[in-house]
């Protein structure tokens, strides 16, 4: 799982490509314009953007730009556009963008390009690159690499060495005594599950508690939960989970 930015000022492909993302297991940050996008990063620090080229405030290439400027360039970026020319594609991964997808963007390309950019664990060294832009031969300001305040996305590796064989998380023990139901179902849930067989029971009770918190209002499960209601209604055919049958619970 990983936390992935989206910038587009389009609001249907910010919630296809959420809709996308979420299913796949990963969290999921939106921004509409190259404010909100700064503002996401540099809260969150992502682990992949999906950046727009074309957009109303500041376009994507010269946020790129400036994120690399700044070295902030710490995590891969994937540029975004319909319209773009090649040589905009060039330049923008001359400055440092991983990758370029071209809308309509499809399912297949947009997860491998996902996948391969999570499997980077440093952006391109670009001080070369923005030295001959700026027609200098000084040395830029910032470094582009990672620094312990700005950590970098090396996937998780599970070191056997470190971890007994024999250790378990024993979340029922961890419990407080009259436990609601929902919160029975989540010490009962097993560790020895698939990731994904494992997400979909959690989500399964995290959603038809909140169903029932809310006594089935979609309005405010959606607000509850930071999930558009579309996309909601989507994770809960999902999971099977019929909003009557939630509420009676």
């Amino acid at each position: 799982m990983a936390n992935i930015l989206v910038v587009d000022d389009e609001m249907g492909i910010r919630e296809l490509l959420s809709e996308i993302l979420y299913d796949e297991g990963h969290v999921v940050m939106l921004a509409e314009n190259a404010t909100q996008a700064r503002a996401a990063r540099n809260k969150s620090r992502p682990d992949l953007v999906l950046l727009d080229i074309w957009m109303p405030d500041t376009d994507g290439v010269t946020l790129l730009k400036e994120w690399a400027l700044n070295g902030q360039l710490t995590m891969p970026v994937v540029m975004m556009s319909g319209h773009a020319s090649i040589d905009t594609a060039v330049e923008a991964t001359r400055i440092g963008a991983l990758d370029f997808l071209e809308k309509p963007i499809t399912l297949q390309k947009l997860l491998h390009t996902v996948q391969q950019g999570l499997l980077r664990s440093t952006p391109p060294d670009i001080n070369k690159v923005v030295n001959q832009q700026m027609g200098t031969g000084q040395t830029a300001a910032k470094t582009y690499a990672p620094t312990d305040a700005t950590p970098t996305i090396t996937p998780t590796q599970h070191n056997p060495s470190e971890t007994s064989p024999t250790a378990e998380i024993n979340v029922a023990s961890s419990m407080p005594p009259h436990l609601s139901p929902s919160a029975l179902e989540l010490s009962k849930l097993s560790l020895e599950l698939p990731l994904r067989e494992a997400r979909d029971c959690f989500e399964r009770i995290y959603f038809e508690y909140h169903l029932q918190q809310e006594n089935a209002n979609i309005t405010r499960v959606a607000e509850k939960t930071g999930l558009e209601r579309t996309h909601l209604y989507r994770k809960l055919k999902q999971l099977n989970i019929a909003i009557s049958k939630a509420n009676k619970k």
